[in-house]
């Protein structure tokens, strides 16, 4: 049997992430704030923003915008910041005074509207605004340790927090049903880190990969990064997407859009 020569692909080339300095945006300073940004993953968990804020009703538009808004602040723009200053995983060209200057604004502004929340909706508030600010610089930064740089504290940091957040700035309380929904958003985030740790692993850190599959009926199939990237990112587009849906059809459902 002749078996397939296999090939070394240099996964350098293919970027850090598949959304990674998009051809559309012209200016490489755009295509590295875009990439830092990462916007599958930010619209991914402002999603579990708007699924707590509506699991029940009645929802008021100006605090779900206002909890929406310190999100992005807070994650896409201040946590990402601070993860990009911290070892440069994106290898992007901004400069160390813009990623801090980035994330001191966008944790700031967003620590404001959650101090304006302490006095709209319940000084209790100030516990999820405390945790927040731990969790976007001690993940991020990898303090204490990088203690809180895990898999479990990865899903409930970027899953169920800000589930549990939206719900109580919503409705000045926790419930059970609210407990649950985090718990799937927990399991939601842990899945998505067990697909993009080996998917920025190939990005990343591997050189090259050579092999093949032999199936049972005798043909060869080779392995390469194209192909084992494809499935895991396949994976994360299809589960991103699904959030977002669910998402939008809550929100449809809180604002009787149709």
């Amino acid at each position: 049997m002749t078996m397939p020569k296999a090939r070394f692909t240099k996964s350098q080339a293919k970027g850090p992430a598949y959304y990674a300095q998009p051809r559309f945006l012209k200016s490489p300073a755009s295509r590295d704030w875009w990439t830092v940004l990462h916007p599958p993953y930010t619209l991914w968990h402002l999603s579990y923003v708007v699924i707590g804020a509506c699991l029940v009703g009645p929802v008021n538009a100006a605090r779900l915008g206002a909890t929406l808004v310190a999100f992005f602040l807070a994650v896409g723009v201040g946590a990402h910041a601070l993860d990009e200053l911290h070892g440069r995983p994106l290898a992007t060209s901004i400069p160390a005074r813009q990623l801090i200057g980035a994330a001191l604004i966008g944790l700031s502004l967003a620590v404001g509207l959650g101090v304006l929340g302490m006095f709209k909706v319940s000084p209790y508030l100030a516990i999820f605004i405390g945790v927040g600010i731990i969790i976007a610089i001690g993940y991020n930064l990898e303090m204490f340790g990088g203690r809180l740089h895990t898999d479990a504290m990865f899903a409930l940091s970027w899953g169920a927090f800000p589930l549990l957040t939206a719900y109580f700035a919503e409705h000045g309380r926790l419930s059970g049903p609210s407990i649950l929904a985090a718990l799937f958003a927990a399991l939601l985030s842990q899945a998505q880190r067990q697909l993009s740790s080996p998917a920025r692993e190939l990005r990343r850190k591997t050189g090259s990969v050579e092999g093949f599959v032999t199936h049972l009926d005798g043909t060869n199939a080779i392995i390469d990064t194209d192909s084992m990237l494809r499935p895991l990112e396949q994976a994360l587009r299809s589960l991103c997407w699904a959030v977002v849906v669910l998402a939008a059809a809550l929100a449809a459902l809180r604002f009787h859009l149709w």
